[in-house]
């Protein structure tokens, strides 16, 4: 009994020395490693209707997602209204299922493309295999009015939407308690409806039907202005001294730790189940190299913002206070590599096993498996 108890306390001594500098070499970018939520989205039993009410069957079995946060997380205070959303799948959609609680609720753009996040909107973005670029977003206002766009990679990496994409076969619907555009009443909350035709997700690269226990990244976002009425109409709150509209209001589901959605490393995880709602019973998986994506996400900031202090790439992970060698919370380690010019680098972690995940200054993630031909 005494050895079992020596062995747990040796085990959680290494945890915790473990997690403590984890904690340390992360120091100043704590904000950027917020946890990721996570949801397992289950097979209809029936055909989905996109009419805004979300009242089949399969709807009424399946989970909300949670309340939203602030974008920031805990650093900033907990949204004025609730918003969750919830999903199911079949061979050819992603059903999302969103609920909007709003007093007052407006939008007067109408037209397909018009950038709908200038009034209150509710945000999907979609990175089908997580390597941060080829992904796509898509926003609604309470007129069901879409805008969809595509991004060869993020913002922050020089990405140039494709705004003229289309998702095509794409559904919604928007159902609403209250009137829209009606300033002399109060409203209870708007539902939007919607299903993304997984082949739709084609710019690139084809993106097949997931299978069972596959994951995505995606992440929702709601976009809410303050307003006041004006002539009748809802208008933005102005700055009294600029002139300015005020600071919008970013509420998520998985927060990113600044305000900036084009982060797709730090969005949530969709897990697909091969399960009927009927059998709701799979537990979400986090992937084993989890740990290991985000050491490689600690060395792409700190690379970034070391160039912007010295005008070039870090050559070396002692310029970056960093181990060469990562030692993971379930034992796992892996052996780093950097190479780095003025204008380039490439980050690349091996574990013993021989996976290999490589990020670079574009901040394109890769994973490679070892050819078992061959071992």
């Amino acid at each position: 009994m005494k050895k079992i108890l020596l062995i747990s306390l040796i085990i959680w001594v290494q945890t915790e020395s473990i997690v403590a500098c984890a904690q340390e070499i992360r120091k100043g970018y704590e904000h950027l490693f917020l946890p990721k939520r996570s949801y397992v989205v289950y097979r209809t039993l029936n055909d989905i209707q996109i009419d805004g009410k979300g009242d089949e069957v399969s709807w009424k079995k399946v989970e909300w997602s949670g309340g939203f946060a602030d974008i920031e997380g805990d650093r900033k205070p907990k949204p004025l209204y609730p918003t969750q959303v919830k999903m199911l799948w079949d061979k050819n959609y992603l059903y999302i299922l969103a609920e909007l609680t709003e007093p007052h609720i407006w939008s007067y753009y109408t037209t397909r493309d018009q950038i709908v996040y200038h009034e209150n909107d509710f945000e999907i973005f979609i990175d089908p295999d997580g390597d941060t670029h080829n992904y796509y977003e898509f926003e609604l206002n309470a007129a069901n009015t879409l805008f969809d766009l595509f991004l060869p990679k993020p913002y922050r990496n020089g990405g140039q939407p494709l705004i003229s994409w289309n998702s095509e076969g794409f559904k919604s619907a928007v159902s609403i308690v209250g009137t829209i555009n009606n300033p002399s009443d109060v409203d209870q909350k708007w539902t939007v409806e919607m299903a993304i035709p997984f082949k739709s997700l084609n710019v690139g690269q084809t993106t097949p039907t997931p299978v069972d226990g596959q994951i995505w990244k995606i992440d929702f976002s709601r976009v809410n202005w303050q307003t006041d009425v004006v002539d009748g109409k809802y208008q933005k709150k102005k700055d009294e001294k600029t002139g300015n509209a005020l600071p919008e209001y970013n509420w998520v589901w998985s927060p990113t730790g600044e305000i900036n959605m084009h982060t797709p490393e730090r969005w949530g995880m969709l897990q697909f189940s091969g399960n009927t709602v009927k059998n709701q019973n799979v537990e979400f998986k986090l992937p084993v190299d989890e740990e290991l994506k985000n050491y490689l996400w600690l060395i792409y900031y700190k690379q970034h913002e070391f160039r912007r202090k010295h005008g070039g790439f870090a050559s070396s992970l002692a310029e970056l206070s960093l181990p060469d060698v990562f030692k993971g919370s379930t034992g796992m380690s892996a052996k780093l590599e950097l190479v780095a010019s003025q204008n380039q680098f490439s980050a690349k972690l091996t574990t013993n096993n021989g996976v290999v995940l490589s990020l670079n200054e574009s901040s394109l993630l890769q994973k490679s498996q070892p050819n078992k031909n061959h071992e």
